[in-house]
């Protein structure tokens, strides 16, 4: 019954769909009906409002390490805390109010190692950084950073319970970017940015 309820708490904290939350408080268009129609900062980022998408990203890092962190204080032992992070994960991913279509995951796992071991979270966010700042492909970034997470978990956590988190979320975000590896390997993925500066150009044209 504990682990449920654990579970469950991190889920339901995980499920909060702060893409529609922050678009709605500051009148944007649902990013559903948009851009790639993920619930995610990059896809808000197509909005052209770049304080929209990072609210999101925070707030999405923020549930993925807060409901992670309550489980810490609460003293619950490695298995549990390791649940309730994985379960905030897949919350966002599948989110009850959203009929199970969430988003890909990126932000709230990067909260969840965060809490799981500051060190672990700041070497996947670097590595999200740097693939990001060189390719400016957000998906690629991902991919990358997700690839890594299990390596640097191995070595900063070594094997537990954390560990088989971190690599079963890592499983997951490659899977949910399937069709954006399929577009990177065809050369249609877009840039950070990029599918905004085309609209920006087809609007002025017509």
């Amino acid at each position: 019954m504990t682990a449920f309820l654990c579970a469950l708490g991190g889920y339901l904290a995980g499920s909060i769909p702060f893409a529609l939350v922050v678009s709605r408080a500051m009148r944007l268009p649902d990013p559903r009906t948009y851009g790639s129609k993920n619930i995610g900062a990059t896809n808000v980022l197509r909005s052209g409002n770049r304080l929209a998408a990072l609210l999101t990203m925070v707030g999405d890092i923020a549930k993925g390490w807060a409901a992670t962190l309550v489980a810490l204080f609460l003293g619950l032992g490695a298995e549990l805390v390791a649940l309730v992070g994985f379960a905030a994960f897949l919350g966002h991913l599948f989110p009850v109010w959203l009929r199970f279509k969430g988003g890909k995951g990126v932000a709230t796992a990067a909260g969840v190692l965060l809490a799981f071991d500051w060190r672990l979270g700041v070497a996947v966010l670097v590595a999200w950084l740097v693939v990001a700042a060189a390719t400016r492909y957000s998906s690629l970034a991902a991919v990358v950073a997700a690839l890594f997470a299990p390596v640097a978990a191995w070595l900063i956590l070594g094997a537990g319970p954390m560990f088989a988190a971190v690599v079963a979320m890592g499983v997951l975000l490659v899977a949910r970017h399937h069709a954006n590896i399929r577009k990177l390997l065809r050369g249609e993925e877009s840039r950070i940015g990029e599918k905004k500066k085309q609209e920006n150009t087809k609007e002025a044209a017509t």
